[in-house]
This record gives C-alpha cells, structure tokens and sequence, in this order.
C-alpha cells in the first residue's frame, strides 16, 4: 500500500484546514486509514482514524469535536482516499501530520502508531496565533 498525502499549510488560529491522503494498492476487509502527528520535540500522537468496512471513526480526545475524518473511493475503486477536515484550529495542533494505514489492524490498537505497516509522507500544518 502506498499513501500520498497532500494538504496543510499555515492557518490562524480558529480557522480551517483540510489534509488527504490517498492510498494505492491491495487492501484486504479490515482496512484502517489514521492520522497521526508530531509536534517538534514531542511524541507521535494519535489524531483520528476510520475502518475502512463501514466507516467507524476514532479520534483523540483533544480533537473530537473539531476535527472530522471521511473517506471515499475512487469510481474503479483503485484507490482510497481519507480526509480530515480540521477546524477550530489552536495553536497547539500544529505539527506534522503524517496518514497511515493497515490492513488487519484490530480496534485496540486503532491509536498506537506501532501497529501501523503503512505510512505517508508527512504534511506540516501551521496554526498561528
């Protein structure tokens, strides 16, 4: 599987940003795309992820409510994209946001980034004050 990510850039503080990631190649039924970030000198941390087969999502406490991911495929089903469409911003989410996926990845272990075989490259969001 390979993921592209697209997206970020600068925003002020209260606004919107939006971040895809489009993933190729072979899937199997418990498909799970995420997003994660990493801010300078901090830990990757988990943001939000959807399982692919019926659409669940998970987010990270200090996101849920602002911050919103989908999915949708391509009309030959070729490809997969996820988006997560950011608002409310603070300065506290920027980072670098990178999108993984998996292919058999089980519930428990939607947020630990460990559990993640596929990655992207990463997309830098600013949120100024």
């Amino acid at each position: 599987v390979q993921l592209q990510a697209s997206g970020g850039g600068l925003v002020q503080g209260g606004g919107s940003v939006r971040v895809s990631c489009e993933a190729s190649g072979r899937t199997e039924s418990r498909f799970v795309m995420g997003w994660f970030r990493q801010a300078q000198g901090k830990e990757r941390e988990f943001v939000a992820a959807i399982r692919w087969s019926g659409g669940s999502t998970s987010y990270a406490d200090s996101v849920k409510g602002r911050f919103t991911i989908s999915r949708e495929h391509s009309r030959d089903y070729a490809k997969k994209s996820v988006y997560l469409q950011m608002n409310s911003l603070k300065p506290e989410d920027t980072a670098v946001y990178y999108c993984a996926a998996d292919n058999r990845l089980i519930t428990s272990s939607i947020s630990d980034y460990r559990q993640y075989d596929y990655w992207g490259q990463g997309t830098q969001v600013t949120v100024s004050s």
